[in-house]
């Protein structure tokens, strides 16, 4: 058993984001702790459900599920892993990544919003994804329907290059519709998963991954969001990893802006209105 066989069976059966198995991975290595779980060192409640879970594959039948969805297994190892990813509480166990891996450590911006933008919500999120790939930077986001696919189609018009981080599997189109989008991002940049191919997204995982949006980025921009919104919470995963927040202020009649309202209100981001404004405040504090 090789690390990478440890990690892909770990990845197989434990749920992103849990800060114990985290813990157990950081205090014992991949290869022990399967080989703990495999032994029943846990209780019923914590161990069971994933001993089970490891067993309905092997190892080298899932690191072909890999190959054959055009992917590669990324590993904290590896040369091409982000650093950035472990200043998180619960750092993946491993990445399922389709397309050009060294850009997850290149600089990046991430941009996220509502999934229902206004126009000037769609042409923001476009024109600062512009700007900033002008400036070599690299956008991030998560794929879904408005501002995030506003950001990534800015990054690509604009010939640079974006990540779209999924809370699927990288063989999954979900949105049906952003297919096209998701081919022509991992021309360039990449499809990143923490989960294994063919994986659907259930709604926990789309607030999971967040967290790996806000690390793989220097700074989070949010377009438009409501005042409850899964955006607000990737500016809160960014603000608890130290890195700069953004927001843009929008009409205060409009639901859609709420959510940047209400960070900026709160002090928990700095309010821009162009490019420059931007990349000047995440110059200032790097």
């Amino acid at each position: 058993m090789n690390e990478a066989q440890a990690r892909v069976l770990l990845l197989s059966a434990i749920e992103p984001g849990s800060g114990f198995w985290s813990a157990q991975l950081a205090e014992f290595g991949a290869i022990e702790l399967l080989d703990r779980l495999m032994r029943g060192s846990y209780s019923a409640n914590k161990g069971e459900v994933i001993s089970k879970a490891i067993k309905k594959y092997s190892a080298d039948e899932l690191l072909e599920k890999i190959t054959q969805a055009n992917a590669k297994l990324l590993l904290p190892s590896d040369t091409d892993w982000p650093i950035a990813l472990n200043d998180l509480a619960a750092p993946p166990i491993a990445l399922v990544v389709k397309g050009n891996t060294e850009s997850l450590g290149q600089a990046s911006l991430s941009i996220v919003g509502t999934r229902n933008p206004t126009n000037y919500g769609v042409r923001v999120a476009e024109d600062f994804a512009a700007g900033f790939v002008d400036r070599e930077w690299n956008i991030v986001s998560g794929g879904a329907y408005g501002i995030d696919s506003a950001a990534h189609k800015g990054a690509l018009i604009a010939e640079g290059c974006t990540i779209a981080v999924l809370a699927t599997g990288v063989d999954i189109n979900y949105p049906a519709g952003n297919a096209r989008l998701f081919a022509e991002i991992q021309e360039n940049g990449a499809l990143v998963s923490e989960v294994m191919p063919g994986v659907t997204g259930y709604p926990n995982r789309f607030l999971t991954r967040n967290r790996i949006i806000a690390a793989l980025s220097r700074a989070t921009l949010v377009v438009e969001a409501a005042f409850r919104s899964g955006s607000l919470r990737t500016a809160r995963d960014a603000a608890e990893l130290m890195r700069p927040v953004m927001a843009i202020p929008g009409p205060i009649s409009s639901p859609t802006s709420e959510g940047c309202h209400r960070l900026i209100g709160e002090r928990s981001a700095e309010i821009v209105t162009s490019v420059a404004d931007a990349v000047e405040f995440v110059s200032s504090i790097q």
